[in-house]
């Protein structure tokens, strides 16, 4: 089973709607569950983000999605909260090699949309993590998924609060590839370890004694 979470905080409903699309693609890779965290504001205590047990399990996932609104040129305060509290796991490097991609969405085209993804490129970064871009060089000549040409990540723009239909195409697409790589990553690392299990050197006797 290949474990992908998606995290994300959603205000007006439109992250939501994104992270739902993003996890049915997910959920389209053969042995793929996509587990989603909606932060909410209950768990932010003093501007300070707390749950130990997401980041215990986060720690066991194959990769994270991150997603949030854009405010103000960037991510929304309430994800920044979780992002600022994952500094206290950043020395032990315990997302190292997961797969990491994100989600954004503004009220305009250009609302500084690509500032928000390149902060979660940066969170990804700072945690030894591999990103995850869009594969969609021809959506010159296929409008039909990213339709605003966004490379970072999946961009959307809901001016009145619902998600258009191709922006939630490209997030699905987007977690769709991020299943499908994280599941040859698992076994690609499990074939390294068994690889080097037979390679291992068989003791000698004189260790045994």
């Amino acid at each position: 089973m290949t474990s992908v979470f998606i995290v994300y905080f959603s205000q007006s409903g439109c992250t939501e709607q994104l992270a739902q699309a993003c996890a049915a693609g997910v959920n389209q890779q053969p042995g793929a569950h996509a587990t989603l965290y909606p932060i909410r504001g209950e768990r932010i205590l003093n501007g300070r983000f707390r749950d130990p047990a997401l980041f215990r399990a986060l720690a066991n996932a194959d990769a994270i999605i991150f997603g949030t609104p854009t405010f103000m040129g960037g991510p929304a305060a309430q994800f920044k909260a979780f992002a600022d509290a994952s500094s206290e796991n950043w020395e032990q490097q315990h997302w190292r090699d997961k797969l990491a991609a994100g989600f954004t969405v503004g009220g305009s085209f250009n609302g500084e949309q690509g500032s928000t993804l390149q902060s979660l490129i940066t969170l990804a970064c700072q945690h030894g993590m591999l990103w995850v871009g869009m594969d969609m060089p021809f959506s010159y000549t296929d409008k039909s998924i990213n339709r605003l040409g966004v490379q970072y990540g999946s961009s959307a723009h809901a001016p009145e609060g619902t998600v258009h239909a191709q922006d939630l195409a490209t997030v699905r697409h987007l977690g769709s590839r991020v299943a499908r790589l994280a599941a040859q990553q698992v076994i690609a690392r499990q074939c390294a370890q068994a690889t080097d299990s037979q390679l291992a050197p068989e003791p000698v006797l004189s260790q045994l004694m």
